[in-house]
């Protein structure tokens, strides 16, 4: 039988760096082939998120995110994206940040139960509380786990609000949970569609919904009566970074009915770099000089290359309609987070 190996006392292999967080069992099923589902019993659910950052000097800068708790119900993603920042913390298990990444998952069975305890204490002041801000909650595994549903309505019924970003349609599946979830407390819904070439779509994000289902998804966000933020990250120097690229992919997501947009381009923290350098070798050998001068200083991209970047998007954005949060630009100047997952406090 093929279940015969998806018992809790079977040796199956796990990783040493599994067993500190909870590991129950590995499951491998034909439904999701190439991938295995870790399950693991949390020892909490909401995460605290760094207060701030170091700044050039080495003092602490504010990160101003709008936002100091998140909940992740997965570690590693099958979107397998290139370029995803969170790849790093899977070196934390003792998985690498590569193929372990995007095809060793590990899923907190127990969130939901975990996330109401905590939702339920006295010192919980109802703060905002993200979704989707390491790992994708409506990736593949979703489909199997369904613990959304569980974590939205645990949310909802503590008066907490939420946010959620997601590449996955499989978010549309809850639409009709998470509109009802919008009557009771405040809540944000926004769409990651950063690449609108299916070719390069296809080599850059090959575990991800096309930008034609995104931009369906954005729609049945707006006709469920929701707002629709789209991140338009990262843009991809040489690649994605075009006026014909931006202009013809903001026309697309207008059109779908969005109602704002943040741009802002390609950071390579940590392992993610060498990932993401070893693909463009592959992918666009030509590209690899001008990515080595780039980023020669660091992670983020220099100053100069985020102005143009800043200057040539925000005309296209007013073109189309899509500047009505103001925050839209001034982000693309903060680079994202530390990857809070990185702390074991996490499970």
């Amino acid at each position: 039988m093929r279940w015969d190996g998806q018992g809790v006392g079977v040796d199956d292999g796990a990783l040493p760096g599994l067993q500190r967080i909870g590991f129950v069992r590995s499951v491998r099923t034909p439904q999701f082939e190439g991938i295995t589902f870790h399950e693991v019993l949390c020892k909490s659910a909401l995460n605290k998120v760094p207060n701030a950052r170091p700044n050039v000097a080495g003092r602490p800068a504010p990160t101003m995110l709008p936002f100091k708790f998140t909940v992740n119900g997965y570690r590693g993603c099958s979107h397998a994206c290139r370029y995803c920042f969170a790849r790093p913390t899977h070196e934390y298990l003792d998985l690498d940040c590569g193929t372990d990444f995007d095809s060793q998952v590990v899923v907190k069975t127990n969130v939901v139960d975990v996330l109401r305890r905590e939702l339920s204490r006295p010192s919980w002041h109802r703060e905002t509380v993200a979704l989707g801000t390491n790992t994708d909650p409506y990736q593949r595994a979703e489909g199997r786990y369904a613990l959304m549903p569980g974590i939205i309505s645990a949310l909802a019924d503590s008066g907490t609000p939420f946010s959620i970003l997601t590449k996955g349609t499989l978010l549309r599946r809850d639409l009709p949970l998470i509109t009802e979830a919008a009557r009771r407390v405040d809540v944000s819904v926004a769409v990651s569609l950063a690449v609108g070439d299916p070719v390069l779509h296809g080599d850059l994000e090959p575990g991800t919904p096309t930008p034609q289902a995104r931009l369906a998804l954005i729609a049945a966000i707006r006709d469920a009566g929701l707002d629709c933020h789209v991140m338009v990250a990262p843009v991809l120097p040489h690649l994605t970074d075009s006026v014909e690229h931006l202009d013809g992919l903001l026309a697309g997501i207008a059109a779908a009915g969005a109602t704002s947009v943040t741009v802002f381009g390609l950071h390579l923290r940590g392992s993610t770099r060498g990932w993401f350098m070893d693909w463009l070798a592959r992918s666009h050998p030509e590209l690899v000089p001008k990515y080595r001068e780039l980023y020669r200083r660091g992670a983020y991209l220099p100053q100069d290359y985020r102005k143009m970047l800043q200057d040539r998007a925000a005309p296209l954005v007013a073109r189309h309609g899509l500047c009505r949060d103001r925050r839209s630009f001034r982000a693309a100047e903060v680079p994202p987070p530390p990857a809070p997952m990185l702390q074991p406090t996490l499970f």
